[in-house]
């Protein structure tokens, strides 16, 4: 119902090359000043949107378009998937999968060098997977390790940076609702797909933080742990085992044909809810209400944002600023390697300052048309941005995970600085691999004929 727009299109005020100019100035000139004020991100870009539409369209259909495309945006089928995912996400989160995954990690890997740092990485990334949160699976994880790490002689803002960038591989690992808001923002590309081309650079950057880790703490002498017995090592794991399973139920089901992604979504909450009150009963009836409170509150705040980018994202179409952007970026270089360099050094930074899902939204259809332009899929592209936002999220002035790790750690950002350096090398170098070797984005999808 919400995606009747009228037939005839807004008359628009200004044409041509002075409309564009115009309009850049406005959306970015009114955003960056909200942003600026600390006013909310979502607000933020909606007032940039209305302002843009006012000065380019007469201020009745102006408004109209505006809350046809905010409707609009949030109105699919696949959206519905998210609600479900963070509400699954929660109750994990509440329910003790993080101790048995810690539990689980620890007798795997506690006796390496580095041994807590490794098993931190491990269980953010699983755990990550699991939720679909980074912000959660650094509060989760990081809770647990970070005093862990501090109390056996490691430095706080070391165990802080490795929660923080560990905890941003989930992202990249199914059930990802990043991964869905994408699929929205390309036209359609099969969210199945994605889920499964997540897996091999979501855990090359795992490893090649596990390896980063490693070096600093040999270098710094940090303990090792005692070698667990096989009988704890299967104690363990049989403990994790239903925690973990979530995955492979979603991934299975998905790829079986047996459900959707969205009604995954309903099958994975079904599935938590037995987990956190069923068997493992850390979450109790009287919990429900707050944790419910609690998803329907994220979930307010993700589809405003959708929303809002929706309505950014056609009139930024309407002005044709994809178009000329576009146009802009390929009259100064023909070389494909300047070009995507460009497109990763912008989303980099884009990241720095803004949100994921925003950022996906407003970003996906000025610099997808370029890449499949110079030949990158659109499988490949979406890989390459989540992991690129993801590099954001523990990145300032905005990196949320950032400042949770900080304060879990009690440490300050400049603290943190000179121990994350190496590991944000470590992603920029996996992000680099999976811009120029797609395989590692399309083997595993067309392994399974996706």
């Amino acid at each position: 119902m919400f995606t009747r727009i009228s037939r005839t299109m807004p008359a628009p005020k200004l044409r041509g090359s002075e409309l564009m100019d115009l309009s850049i100035l406005l959306l970015v000139g009114v955003f960056a000043v909200l942003l600026l004020s600390n006013v909310p991100i979502s607000i933020s870009i909606g007032l940039a949107t209305l302002a843009t539409m006012l000065v380019t369209i007469d201020a009745t259909p102006a408004m109209t378009t505006m809350a046809q495309r905010m409707a609009g945006g949030i109105n699919g089928f696949a959206l519905l998937a998210i609600p479900f995912f963070i509400l699954s996400g929660i109750l994990m989160g509440h329910g003790g999968i993080a101790k048995r995954l810690i539990d689980f990690a620890k007798s795997l890997l506690g006796a390496l060098p580095g041994g807590l740092a490794l098993v931190n990485i491990i269980s953010s990334t699983l755990f990550g997977a699991i939720s679909g949160s980074a912000v959660a699976a650094t509060s989760a994880i990081g809770g647990f390790m970070i005093p862990a790490m501090k109390k056996e002689g490691y430095d706080p803002a070391f165990s802080a940076a490795t929660s923080v960038t560990a905890s941003t591989t989930g992202m990249l690992i199914p059930p990802s609702n990043i991964l869905i808001i994408y699929s929205l923002a390309s036209g359609g590309v099969s969210i199945a797909a994605l889920f499964i081309a997540g897996y091999v650079p979501g855990l090359l950057v795992a490893f090649a933080l596990m390896i980063v880790c490693s070096i600093y703490a040999k270098r710094n002498n940090y303990p090792v742990g005692e070698r667990s017995t096989l009988g704890e090592i299967v104690r363990t794991g049989l403990a994790a085992v239903p925690a973990l399973f979530l995955i492979f139920l979603v991934i299975g089901g998905i790829l079986g044909g047996i459900f959707t992604a969205t009604e995954a979504g309903a099958i994975a909450v079904l599935y938590a809810l037995l987990l956190s009150v069923g068997i493992y009963r850390e979450v109790k009836p009287a919990d429900l209400p707050k944790i419910l409170l609690k998803s329907a509150e994220t979930t307010a705040v993700v589809m405003l944002l959708i929303a809002a980018s929706s309505a950014m994202s056609w009139i930024m179409s309407y002005t044709n600023i994809p178009q000329d952007l576009s146009a802009l970026m390929l009259s100064l270089s023909d070389n494909p390697i300047v070009i995507l360099l460009m497109i990763n050094l912008i989303l980099l930074m884009v990241g720095t300052f803004m949100d994921m899902t925003p950022a996906v939204l407003i970003f996906t259809p000025i610099f997808l048309p370029i890449a499949e332009t110079l030949g990158i899929s659109p499988l490949q592209f979406g890989i390459m941005m989540v992991l690129n936002l993801c590099i954001g999220l523990c990145t300032p002035p905005v990196g949320s995970v950032l400042f949770v790790g900080c304060g879990i750690a009690k440490t300050s950002i400049q603290q943190i600085v000179r121990p994350i350096l190496p590991m944000y090398a470590a992603m920029v170098a996996v992000l680099a691999l999976v811009t120029f070797i797609p395989a590692l984005s399309e083997w595993l999808p067309s392994v399974f004929g996706l």
